[in-house]
């Protein structure tokens, strides 16, 4: 048999029996990535195995990445949501529809902690949505909302999908992180414009918080000092980066310093507290690391069988257009990530979609910005989108129709966006 169609079938074949048996995503793609190391090479190929995982491991690019996610989870646990709902309910006007503006804001703050679309999805499902059902708010929009603001976490910095992705790619953390800024915020204005002009037409949608009344200077005072370590932490982090006065790895590691002091200064910082966040991260630190080297073994195994070479010739072959490229790159990451998760969407594409980027007429950090808004987009689009089922595992009291319903305007949304910045790349470019 053909290398390459050797390749395919076992990757493919086991890749399908493993998911049937639920085995982790990232333990099945190593085990497929083994099997086809020996039956390609044979006992002398876990050589290359060898050497994938020393090159791996040893990247000095990988500190960051534990560093970041330590970082997320000491903020998290620092009562980090009770006190973003609290002081951003407070700074925000008394106007129709504000529980729906306060979701969009608290997730957005809260996507900067957790970096994960399931996280930020259960935390607000259990924080905002209770509060917004309580005081009359419409469940249809409530749900959405939650669900466009969970879906920001993937894309603005600091990102670990974003981490992953570079060190994957090869390309700069930083720049990645940078370019991640304007489309978070271009889409956070779109939702927010959005809900303002919904609510406009359909009044009913929000009820008019008559409890409401307007926090005095004191309250606003101490809503912005609530607030202030956790903006200091991120905006030094993302800060530090921009201007160059930092390397990522500095950067994490200083936000964890940050991280500590603020769980200190609310009275969070315990010894329980601390196993339970590090605990955590060495548990999600090595199911990047495996992936990482689940996706540094297939790329070798790509250029041994020949497909990376047979890919870059077919496209030279086929002469197609950058432009139609770029949308064919972009519509099978949206499709995969319906039926998969990012993880093993990143695993399946980089390492083929690698080799293709030159042939494109855009800026490879552009690219994989886009390619990450794409997978965030497939999360979130039913039928089968992961995030959706996270809400509803949360909420519980609603039907998947209800939520397939609720999440479509925010789908058309996130189209929106990506085809604004696929159509003006240099807005990603603007911050680096």
């Amino acid at each position: 048999m053909d290398p390459m169609m050797m390749t395919v079938a076992i990757m493919s074949i086991g890749l399908l029996t493993l998911f049937a048996l639920s085995v982790p995503v990232y333990v099945s793609f190593l085990l497929c990535n083994l099997a086809a190391v020996f039956l390609l090479m044979g006992p002398n190929g876990f050589g290359m195995f060898v050497n994938s995982l020393a090159s791996t491991s040893t990247s000095s690019t990988l500190l960051a990445l534990p560093a970041f996610i330590l970082m997320g989870e000491i903020l998290y646990r620092g009562n980090a949501i009770g006190t973003l709902v609290s002081a951003t309910d407070r700074l925000i006007g008394g106007f129709r529809g504000r529980h729906y503006v306060l979701g969009i804001t608290v997730s957005t703050i809260l996507a900067t902690l957790s970096g994960s679309a399931m996280g930020s999805a259960a935390m607000l499902s259990r924080s905002v949505y209770p509060e917004m059902r309580k005081r009359g708010y419409d469940q249809n929009m409530s749900i959405g909302v939650l669900i466009g603001g969970a879906c920001l976490a993937p894309i603005i910095p600091p990102s670990v999908l974003a981490v992953i992705i570079a060190i994957l790619a090869q390309v700069s953390v930083r720049d990645m992180f940078l370019a991640g800024i304007v489309p978070g915020l271009l889409i956070f204005v779109m939702i927010v414009c959005y809900i303002m002009l919904r609510v406009k037409m359909r009044p009913d949608l929000a009820p008019v918080d008559a409890d409401y009344q307007r926090p005095t200077g004191r309250e606003m005072v101490k809503a912005v000092g609530l607030l202030l370590p956790f903006t200091l932490v991120i905006g030094g982090v993302v800060g530090s980066i921009a201007f160059g006065i930092a390397t990522p790895n500095e950067s994490a590691v200083a936000g964890v310093a940050g991280a500590l002091i603020d769980a200190a200064i609310f009275r969070k910082l315990n010894g329980q507290m601390m196993f339970e966040a590090l605990k955590s991260t060495t548990l999600t630190t090595t199911m990047v690391l495996a992936i990482m080297l689940s996706s540094q073994l297939f790329t070798q195994i790509l250029a041994f069988s020949g497909t990376s070479r047979f890919i870059r010739q077919y496209i030279e072959y086929v002469d197609v257009s950058p432009a139609l490229m770029l949308f064919i790159m972009m519509a099978i990451p949206f499709v995969l990530c319906m039926l998969l998760d990012e993880i093993a969407a990143m695993l399946i594409l980089i390492p083929i979609y690698t080799p293709i980027l030159p042939f494109l007429a855009i800026d490879p950090v552009a690219f994989w910005v886009l390619f990450l808004i794409n997978m965030t987009l497939g999360a979130m689009t039913p039928p089968v989108g992961y995030v959706l089922f996270v809400i509803k595992g949360a909420i519980g009291d609603v039907s998947m129709q209800t939520i397939f319903g609720a999440v479509i305007p925010y789908v058309l949304i996130f189209m929106t966006a990506l085809l604004v910045l696929a159509s003006f790349p240099e807005l990603m470019g603007l911050l680096r």
